[in-house]
């Protein structure tokens, strides 16, 4: 696998992605509502900013393709973008209360076995083949999520649930290749906060009045979101998404790592057993993209020397 620019680009998205609970922890005595009510809010106007401000020409480019595609499309388009936005909007709710009022563990894991995952549903959802190595590598999986289920349940519980929604929105997105991604994002994020207003009055708390809570939002919405997001789409612009879904697995690791090291949660050995065996899922998972076979010549391929 050589590196590149959009290799780079990948490993930086999934790198900073890592240290999200540098920005989330802090704000811990917050309500996850209210993170979450924010984190649209600002994701949502910030983002069609950048649209009307430099993707004026994609955003037109993008209404008139919209507009030639039969009215069957159209509603699939609009289907798959609007859905995209709830499943995005669940799983961040379900992350930020993991992560502030479960564990980093449980948060780690969730991302862990996300992919896995994601296989599953679209082997179900999409009819996409498995080979025998990856179902050998869903099995580890589920094999390693039922030990760390002994005396975590709780953990394991909210891991699946994260994992879920994230794995629902990306297999519900494979298909929706009508719009371009970024605007794809944009609008998900203003279906979202309209769907949250009317609900902001009633279940968020007092408005924050502390500068620490801005600033720690300044910084996930910048730094944490926006910036991974347009490496994301511009590594996706160089290299296949099967490269690209390797890179995701840097950011539950360095949540892992920050967990035992950072935040001095308890680990015990079971628990390291069994990550250990996702990891090992994860290499069995992605042998043919980390093991590539050589291809053999057949006899009547081998050149002859004259």
């Amino acid at each position: 696998m050589r590196l590149n620019k959009y290799y780079s680009a990948a490993f930086l998205a999934f790198f900073v992605w890592g240290f999200f609970s540098f920005a989330l922890k802090p704000l811990h005595n917050y309500p996850s509502l209210d993170i979450l009510f924010y984190r649209v809010f600002f994701s949502a106007i910030t983002m069609v900013l950048i649209n009307v401000v430099f993707r004026r020409n994609v955003m037109r480019k993008n209404w008139n393709h919209f507009k030639t595609i039969p009215p069957k499309q159209q509603k699939s388009v609009v289907m798959l973008t609007l859905g995209g936005g709830i499943f995005l909007s669940s799983n961040w709710f379900v992350y930020i209360y993991v992560m502030n009022h479960v564990s980093v563990n449980a948060a780690s894991l969730a991302y862990l076995i996300c992919p896995i995952v994601t296989t599953v549903f679209a082997f179900f959802m999409l009819k996409e083949t498995l080979s025998k190595w990856q179902w050998i590598a869903v099995l580890i999986s589920v094999f390693s999520c039922v030990l760390l289920s002994f005396n975590h349940f709780q953990d394991i519980f909210y891991s699946l649930i994260t994992a879920a929604t994230y794995a629902l929105y990306l297999v519900s997105q494979r298909k929706n290749n009508d719009l371009d991604k970024f605007l794809s994002l944009t609008i998900q994020l203003i279906f979202t906060a309209l769907v949250l207003l009317p609900f902001y009055p009633k279940y968020s708390g007092t408005i924050p009045v502390e500068p620490l809570f801005y600033g720690y939002m300044f910084l996930i919405v910048f730094f944490f979101t926006i910036i991974p997001l347009f490496l994301n789409l511009y590594a996706l612009k160089g290299i296949n998404s099967s490269a690209v879904g390797i890179m995701i697995y840097i950011n539950p690791i360095i949540n892992f790592l920050l967990a035992i090291f950072y935040y001095n949660e308890q680990v015990s050995s079971l628990q390291l057993f069994s990550y250990l065996l996702i990891l090992v899922s994860i290499v069995v998972f992605n042998e043919k993209l980390l093991f590539p076979r050589k291809l053999k010549l057949v006899p009547s391929e081998i050149p002859v020397l004259k």
